[in-house]
């Protein structure tokens, strides 16, 4: 009697493996709508990646401005030369 229950509790855990595990088609659907929310994810990323350069291009005026600034008021108002004498 017992040899006959065991291949049944073999039989019912295979089951149970099955109903926990994915199918290709349920992991092929996951892939597939990640792809979309990714695709749908990059203009934006691109956006924020212009919307970078473009602080950083200020941020660099900003800072050639106040050393021209610094330069005019240790100097008596006059400005860098344009060119340097050789």
């Amino acid at each position: 009697m017992k040899e006959s229950h065991f291949p049944l509790v073999a039989t019912q855990r295979r089951a149970q493996i099955r109903l926990r595990a994915f199918t290709l088609i349920e992991l092929l659907v996951v892939i597939a709508i990640i792809g979309i929310l990714a695709s749908m994810l990059l203009p934006s990323l691109g956006a924020a990646k212009q919307r970078a350069k473009v602080i950083l291009c200020v941020n660099n005026l900003r800072q050639i401005g106040m050393g021209i600034q610094m330069y005019v008021d240790e100097h008596q108002g006059h400005y860098p030369p344009a060119a340097v004498p050789q």
